[in-house]
């Protein structure tokens, strides 16, 4: 089904409706076809994998007190 450009935007949510039933639209300018509308594909995801960054991510600094000691040093006056 062909449609302009006027048609497709003052009825678009039929428009969307009848490609999500599988219609394929076709917006026409001046007469010439612009864009094809046709329903999306369900993308299908892979099932996500646990454990796919294991022994990638270092932590270097394991003393997670020390933010902690620095801003009480800092407030005794120490530093």
């Amino acid at each position: 089904m062909n449609v302009s450009v006027a048609d497709a935007r003052n009825n678009l949510t039929r428009i969307l409706q009848r490609v999500e039933q599988g219609e394929k639209i076709t917006i026409c300018r001046h007469g010439k076809p612009v864009v094809d509308l046709v329903p999306a594909s369900s993308a299908q995801r892979e099932p996500r994998k646990f454990g796919t960054l294991k022994g990638k991510i270092k932590i270097l600094d394991t003393d997670w007190a020390k933010p902690q000691n620095d801003l009480e040093a800092w407030l005794k006056g120490d530093v």
